[in-house]
């Protein structure tokens, strides 16, 4: 963008003006648009599946044989390429390699990004929800519960001499979502993780509106309705 100047405020003083002649002013519509644009061919002559979003990117791959590691490492060595040419800087420190899978595997994984190796791990966070190797949502469940409640602590300091609409609104704008967030994909089926998510709502309902629980609709629905959800809009586009 051309025309564009800043300038630095320090003990009420200002300096001059200096031109700004590279990048777009933060939050605007035009930089996410660039940004999707400058790594739109990110994926070309990779033959995994590779997923973006945002500045987000994961690749993954079915590991069968030995072959098939191969394989994976050189779309990661492709996957380096691609940033070198382009001139953007990864830092594989921040890169996890995880594997999801029930077995037992004691060996571990040794992939490298631009010849550093990617650390291992047991879990990720992408898009919000945590990812486990065992393929289970108890670390998810668990933080987004100390999350919630975390949020609903801060709400009950706040609003303790508020009235039940201004609790109501106040609880359904800032800790509801959290409790909703990706619940089609990891509702659970455990007693333990269902009672820990029914006792927050048992504290909001006596907190927001003086009233037993049952009286409100439960996050067991709220999650039984996503679920449902989410079942028809994959049906509809399959359809569609």
């Amino acid at each position: 963008m051309l025309g564009r100047t800043q300038r630095v405020k320090v003990g009420g003083q200002l300096s001059d003006e200096v031109s700004v002649t590279s990048g777009v002013p933060q939050e605007s519509i035009l930089g996410p648009l660039l940004f999707l644009a400058y790594i739109n061919d990110i994926w070309r002559n990779i033959e995994s599946t590779i997923r973006l979003f945002a500045d987000d990117c994961i690749i993954y791959k079915k590991i069968i044989n030995n072959e098939n590691i191969e394989n994976l490492q050189k779309d990661l060595n492709r996957l380096g390429e691609w940033v070198a040419e382009n001139a953007m800087k990864i830092n594989p420190s921040k890169c996890k390699a995880v594997r999801y899978m029930r077995a037992q595997v004691k060996d571990p994984l040794n992939y490298t990004l631009r010849d550093q190796l990617i650390p291992e791990a047991s879990s990720c966070k992408y898009l919000g929800i945590i990812l486990c190797s065992h393929l289970s949502w108890t670390d998810h469940v668990n933080g987004m519960v100390k999350k919630a409640w975390k949020a609903l602590h801060f709400l009950m300091c706040i609003l303790k001499k508020g009235n039940s609409s201004t609790k109501s609104l106040a609880y359904m704008t800032l800790v509801h979502p959290i409790l909703e967030y990706g619940a089609a994909c990891w509702d659970p089926y455990r007693e333990g993780q269902i009672h820990a998510l029914d006792r927050l709502q048992k504290k909001v309902a006596k907190f927001a509106f003086c009233m037993n629980e049952s009286d409100w609709e439960t996050l067991s629905q709220c999650r039984k309705i996503s679920r449902i959800c989410a079942v028809f809009k994959a049906y509809s586009e399959e359809w569609a």
